[in-house]
């Protein structure tokens, strides 16, 4: 049996491991059954603030194959420079880390090295991607991008954000060793340019 302890740490309950056994008991009760000693009487003068009460537990459901969640296979991808393509766009080169074929294009991971310079005229073009989840981080350098309804950020090695799906943006310009981890799911997704 486990036990809980309440949103704002007042009170105390003993949850039972089988979720047909009842309520949960209260502290008094704990104490009385873990020490052999009697209950403190509670002043009856006080009044005792309502509890919450919580839902019963549920027994967990039987785990069962997920439609959306195909078998993962172990990868490694070790770094190779002769790993870096010509992908989406062409002032960037994409290694690509194996991580769609391991997870049958359930997730996509790939470092983006952008070629330099930057040129804004180049790369400025307003778009969003149509995915369900974009996760991007810095490995090394700088770029500002525009993000709707966030303005202008400058992202620099370290920085890392999360693009809710089909949010527009536009990258605005980038460092000359700049390279990023980008995660999106699902792997195989649309990009829809705007300008």
């Amino acid at each position: 049996m486990g036990v809980a302890v309440s949103h704002q740490c007042e009170k105390f309950a003993e949850l039972p491991d089988d979720p047909g056994a009842g309520p949960p008991v209260g502290m008094e009760a704990i104490m009385a059954k873990n020490t052999k000693s009697k209950p403190r009487k509670s002043a009856a003068s006080k009044p005792r603030k309502p509890v919450a009460k919580s839902a019963p537990r549920r027994k967990p459901a039987a785990r069962t194959k997920s439609r959306r969640a195909p078998r993962q296979k172990f990868t490694v991808s070790h770094h190779d420079e002769r790993d870096f393509r010509t992908g989406l766009r062409n002032y960037a080169k994409y290694r690509d880390l194996g991580i769609s074929k391991a997870t049958d294009g359930m997730v996509q991971a790939h470092v983006i090295r952008f070629v330099p310079p930057s040129r804004p005229e180049e790369v400025a073009k307003r778009h969003y991607h149509d995915v369900d989840f974009q996760m991007v981080y810095v490995l090394k350098g700088w770029l500002r991008s525009e993000f709707e309804g966030q303005g202008e950020v400058l992202l620099r090695t370290g920085a890392c954000w999360i693009q809710p799906p089909r949010i527009k943006h536009t990258v605005l310009e980038y460092s000359d060793d700049c390279e990023v981890l980008e995660i999106i799911l699902p792997a195989e997704f649309e990009t829809v340019m705007l300008e």
